[in-house]
């Protein structure tokens, strides 16, 4: 009775998820842009699989790979070795990003760069710096100074790099940290610090996902230099229309053996670690062998469902009203219209509740759930609407990222090290599963219909969703920095008679 109940609660969140942008477009369909009967019900079929298949993935993640994480980084941590921590952290990190469904979405997207290239480079770079991000937390070394140092190298690279590769390399830093790859890494950073014992073992568990973003920007800007990209839209790899109810259910029939084989190629190489794991140190007792292999179940019947769906039916709807609308006279739309899509996009995320919890339980109930929500829902509204403006204009994402990420840093010297740490995970969990699938084709096919680059105008939307929140955020921190400061302040004396006598050691 239990296990349902957790099932429906995950399929609750994920109908929260997927159901308003259900809706929105709905009314869009109807009343404002034509498209054809196939492709509605093709978008239709497709938001119900990301309902089933969210629920489930996000169910088999939680039972899976949560408990790997913690487990294996509480016991990868009482050995002692750094270099047995480091090679194993670079491992973990390249096999758990392999299976992230939101970084498969981003490299079928991407026109002139081969797809498994893509995935691989991501992979590299985040299981790089997962590395660097555990010896950062075994030496104690200050976040803010590892983050500005990074940067600095990003923002140089990026002056010389190719436009082509900029949008997409920082696209790559958002995409990787999602409903796979947050839940592992967050645990394996609980499961080290659980061996510390001093005050800033807790907020040193926060900051693996900022850190673990950083890399594929590194990776995918490197990249650039090396690598001949060739000439593509993107479009083909996007659009697929239905005649008939025949033809649309021989789409998603075709699709499906597809993907199963893609996802279970995806999954095998952290189960077969895992199992590697278990037989070697972790032997772990058996009903939590089976709990966690049934949620490795979930997660490959759930992640299929949830591209099979994306792929098939929601990124082609999401293109056609791109193109719709912004070869229209109500072009000035995708702005307010792309604000409403994020406000109700990361208020039900996933990923977003599973850092929203671990936020408020290791604060003690100090950072709330419900401000980071609000913190978050304005950040991701904000993105979008400056997505929408960069595909209107043609603005350069420099001119958006540098003085974004300039005052992101600069804020990291006015408030607590947890906020820091915090908004910069926000920023690395704040791009989820729709802003892959919906948001980024309806980005491409607007800039596609206004005779735009795709690759410098419509690339790069998942970035600025990945900055605002590290800005919005240490916002609050400083926020709540200056109400503490003028509490405190503020206090009154205590009030004594004309002829008290007053011991100044209990004045303070």
């Amino acid at each position: 009775m239990q296990s349902k109940e957790i099932i429906r609660e995950k399929h609750q969140e994920a109908g929260a998820s997927v159901l308003p942008i259900t809706l929105i477009v709905a009314v869009l369909c109807l009343f404002l842009i034509p498209v054809s009967n196939g492709l509605l019900l093709s978008f239709l079929i497709g938001s119900l699989l990301l309902i089933v298949g969210m629920g489930l993935f996000t169910l088999g993640a939680d039972m899976s790979m949560t408990q790997i994480g913690t487990h294996i980084g509480t016991k990868m941590t009482q050995s002692r070795k750094l270099w047995f921590i480091l090679v194993l952290g670079f491992a973990l990190g390249v096999a758990v990003t392999l299976s992230e469904p939101d970084l498969q979405v981003l490299a079928t997207y991407v026109p002139g760069i081969d797809r498994n290239v893509l995935m691989l480079t991501v992979s590299v770079g985040v299981g790089l710096f997962l590395a660097v991000s555990l010896l950062r937390i075994l030496l104690r070394i200050p976040l803010r100074w590892l983050l500005l140092g990074c940067y600095a190298v990003i923002f140089i690279l990026a002056a010389l790099s190719d436009p082509d590769f900029l949008a997409v390399a920082f696209d790559s830093g958002g995409v990787t940290t999602g409903p796979m790859t947050v839940p592992f890494i967050m645990a394996l950073g609980v499961g080290v610090t659980s061996l510390r014992s001093d005050e800033k073992a807790k907020s040193d568990s926060f900051g693996l996902v900022a850190l673990c973003s950083v890399g594929p920007v590194l990776a995918v800007l490197i990249l650039g230099f090396f690598y001949q990209n060739s000439a593509g839209s993107g479009a083909e790899t996007i659009i697929q229309d239905f005649e008939n109810s025949v033809l649309l259910g021989r789409g998603y029939l075709a699709a499906l053996p597809e993907y199963m084989e893609e996802v279970a190629l995806a999954l095998l190489p952290i189960f077969a670690f895992f199992l590697a794991f278990q037989i070697i140190s972790l032997r772990l007792q058996k009903i939590s062998l089976i709990r966690i292999l049934i949620g490795i179940v979930y997660t490959y019947v759930g992640l299929v469902l949830f591209l099979t769906g994306a792929n098939v039916g929601f990124s082609s709807l999401g293109y056609v009203l791109g193109t719709s609308l912004g070869g229209s006279r109500y072009a000035a739309l995708l702005i307010p219209l792309a604000m409403v899509m994020g406000w109700f996009i990361i208020r039900a995320e996933p990923s977003v509740h599973v850092l929203n919890r671990q936020v408020e339980e290791l604060s003690a109930g100090a950072i709330s759930g419900e401000a980071m929500g609000m913190c978050l829902s304005i950040a991701i509204a904000l993105a979008m609407g400056l997505s929408m403006i960069r595909v209107l204009t043609g603005i350069s994402i420099l001119w958006f990222l540098i003085p974004g990420y300039a005052a992101a840093l600069a804020l990291t010297f006015l408030v607590p090290d947890t906020f820091t740490a915090i908004a910069f995970d926000s920023g690395g969990v704040a791009s989820g599963p729709l802003t892959a699938t919906f948001m980024l084709p309806f980005a491409m096919g607007a800039t596609a219909a206004l005779g735009g680059n795709v690759m410098t105008d419509a690339f790069g939307l998942v970035a600025l969703v990945a900055m605002m929140p590290l800005i919005t955020v240490q916002g609050m921190g400083a926020l709540y920095v200056f109400r503490t400061r003028r509490a405190e302040s503020g206090k009154a004396l205590p009030q004594y008679a004309d002829d008290e006598i007053i011991e100044l050691w209990e004045v303070r």
